[in-house]
């Protein structure tokens, strides 16, 4: 069925005549404009966020609601024409943006980014982007990717999704409403008032536990929706006096764009905080048209801002791509003032183009209009190609990732450091190839990982412990138990760690939870899933009584000597030494702020632009030097493998050191293997009788 026809009884009797009935609103594609130009210039500019998506969203479920209960009202819902109108209106401007944006990463993208990028292309391309970053938002590594570069799509994904869910609900609630014979508008506002208490509610309790899933779930974003239904049902009755209607528009303009400088809108969104874009946007619909000089209303009905409302379909989604190619292809993470206005001028004149070549030319077609399936006949012609070539790139992508390394004299690795050979020769390739960096982690095997809860339920007192346990080959008997704990700072060792444990015979026990280093609760203020975790571990090493406890001794080496070693650490390293438990802690490798790989795959591999002087960020003597640490600690110090006497480079030895921008890839982890098992048997006074022959 994709008309529902019979007028509703009486509805039309029974429904007030409207006090303000307007049916082009000039001041809402004002709102439409600020909204867009807050998102854009915040990214660019002032790199927050600046709560105009949410406006986006607001006026979404303002103007479709309206429709749809119009609709109803006259017992005509026709769904194939609306959802025909919605292909018609959002395919052709976002799949413009998304070819282009592929082209032109095939050109600049570093090979790593990928796969990864063909994969949200193809999730914006079928609304479901939003869903997609969700789940990277679980995955910790891809939290420390770069920017995705169709990010932005997140909120036209949900967009989408509530084109297609809004109008079969108020089309099952016009059923019901003609069998119980209520009246459909009080009706509609009941439900969306349940809608709206309760997926603000989620929405609240989410960001508090989760706020990355938060900002990108469907569920937490219904309400902005189901406020815009309310205003749209209830906003022709309501008429303010007019000096409160001057007041309530510019309160409500002043209120959009200062909550993005108030508000640290991608941490706090989009739970209670939220409010003060809807509440400031609806302040603006409210004030309507107050015919005065000075109304917020005459700014916004301005023929240049009408103009940007227009386009702001199209600005929104070209301005992120060419925000993040202008800063990839310069290789900066700021684009100043200048750049940003070339960045902004570029969006723009794309925007216009796209606009008046490829919006209004599709929208105002014949699509749709004489074949009835025109328009869904349309939307599979332009998406299969997208989503093809999306495909193929994914599959080319994972065919140049694939290698088998092994360290030799052209691949030596951190090798090169101790031998004294070229950091870089430029006679021979890099590996691992930049495709495959993604992929640049710890390798587990069947049924060497356990996950279990501890200490209850997760959620309430509980906490999930990974404990990871590498057996020595061929059924030995291990002739030491080592463990590795801590963040992944700790856990990236594995590729050092596995490669000692075959030659010893050692057995490694790994328990490690990304984000959280082995530390006293003190240091973790604000992250009780890592206190607990904490809490829980110690005794389990305890419990085991390793011969070494192998984790990490500094923290935040970054530009600005930030390495430290806090004093949390040290709390733990005297706990264990009351165990009886050796520590071997490891100075941590350096950090930045941008992708060094990635970097040296654009601006090339010998470039200074991709490293850092190593002055700038090691200290000459490590932090732990100075600080009263127990007997049974002793340190392992690489920072002369990770950097030159002068240099922190990407490349050493003709191998990437870094998988993304702050972990060291799993290859150049194995080169330092050697290294770690003489510093390691040093400081712990093992002979090396333990090793296998060679």
């Amino acid at each position: 069925m994709t008309t529902l026809r019979e007028p509703l009884r009486e509805e039309n009797a029974s429904t007030p005549a409207p006090r303000q009935a307007r049916k082009f609103r000039p001041e809402l594609q004002g709102l439409r404009a600020l909204a867009a130009a807050l998102v854009v210039v915040y990214h660019v500019w002032l790199d927050r966020i600046s709560g105009g998506v949410d406006v986006f969203l607001f006026v979404s479920g303002f103007l479709i609601t309206g429709q749809l209960f119009r609709a109803s009202v006259r017992g005509r819902i026709e769904f194939r024409p609306f959802w025909g109108r919605m292909f018609k209106r959002l395919l052709p401007a976002a799949l413009t943006v998304l070819v282009a944006t592929m082209a032109v990463s095939l050109l600049w993208l570093p090979e790593d980014r990928w796969r990864q990028t063909g994969k949200e292309l193809i999730a914006s391309a079928l609304f479901y982007e939003n869903w997609q970053l969700a789940s990277d938002s679980a995955d910790y590594f891809a939290q420390n990717n770069s920017a995705s570069l169709m990010q932005h799509f997140w909120s036209l994904s949900i967009q989408g999704q509530f084109y297609l869910a809004w109008p079969l609900m108020i089309g099952v609630l016009l059923l019901v409403v003609r069998w119980l014979r209520w009246n459909m508008r009080t009706t509609l506002l009941a439900v969306l008032g349940v809608l709206f208490a309760g997926s603000l509610a989620f929405s609240v309790w989410l960001t508090a536990v989760n706020q990355p899933l938060a900002y990108f779930h469907s569920g937490t974003r219904v309400w902005q929706f189901a406020l815009g239904g309310i205003l749209a049902l209830t906003i022709d009755r309501i008429v303010l006096p007019r000096w409160l209607a001057l007041v309530a528009g510019w309160v409500g303009v002043i209120g959009l764009a200062s909550c993005g400088v108030v508000l640290q809108v991608g941490t706090m969104f989009p739970g209670y905080a939220a409010l003060w874009p809807m509440v400031s946007a609806a302040l603006v619909l409210l004030a309507g048209a107050t015919e005065s000089r000075i109304g917020a209303d005459r700014f916004l009905s301005s023929r240049p801002l009408i103009y940007l409302g227009n386009i702001s379909y199209s600005l929104y989604l070209w301005h992120w791509p060419v925000l993040l190619f202008y800063l990839l292809v310069r290789g900066r993470t700021e684009v100043g003032l200048v750049g940003g206005a070339g960045v902004i001028g570029l969006s723009v004149i794309l925007a216009v183009l796209t606009y008046h070549l490829v919006e209004n030319p599709v929208r105002d077609s014949k699509i749709g209009v004489n074949n009835r399936w025109g328009a869904y006949r349309f939307a599979l012609i332009v998406l299969v190609p997208v989503i093809a070539a999306s495909v193929v790139w994914q599959e080319i992508s994972i065919k140049r990732a694939e290698f088998e390394f092994k360290a030799d004299d052209r691949h030596p690795g951190a090798a090169a450091v101790a031998t004294g050979a070229p950091i870089y020769n430029p006679d021979s390739s890099v590996v691992p190839p930049f495709a495959a960096l993604p992929y640049e982690w710890i390798g587990w095997k069947p049924g060497e990982c356990k996950t279990a809860v501890e200490g209850g339920v997760v959620g309430e007192g509980g906490v999930e412990v990974r404990t990871c346990t590498v057996k020595p080959l061929n059924g030995a008997e291990p002739k030491r138990r080592v463990v590795v704990v801590g963040d992944s700072h700790s856990m990236q060792f594995m590729g050092a760690m596995r490669p000692i444990s075959e030659r010893l015979d050692w057995e490694l026990v790994v328990l490690g939870k990304p984000g959280c280093p082995l530390t006293a609760t003190e240091v973790l203020p604000n992250n009780q899933s890592c206190v607990d975790w904490n809490r829980l571990v110690l005794p389990k090493i305890i419990d085991l009584q390793p011969d070494a406890v192998v984790t990490m001794g500094t923290r935040d080496v970054r530009v600005g000597l930030k390495e430290w070693t806090p004093e949390g650490y040290v709390r733990q390293w005297e706990r264990l030494h009351e165990a009886g438990i050796p520590v071997v802690a490891i100075r941590d490798n350096p950090r930045f702020d941008f992708e060094p790989s990635g970097c040296a795959q654009i601006q090339g591999l010998t470039s200074e632009k991709c490293g850092h002087p190593r002055a700038e960020m090691y200290h000459a003597v490590p932090p732990y030097e100075a600080m009263p640490v127990p007997p049974n600690t002793s340190f392992v110090d690489l920072s002369d493998y990770y950097c030159t006497e002068t240099q922190c480079p990407p490349v050493i030895g003709n191998v990437l050191v870094y998988m993304d921008d702050n972990h060291v890839s799993d290859t150049f982890m194995k080169t330092l293997s050697p290294v770690v098992q003489e510093k390691m048997l040093a400081q712990l006074g093992w002979e090396d009788t333990a090793s296998k022959p060679q």
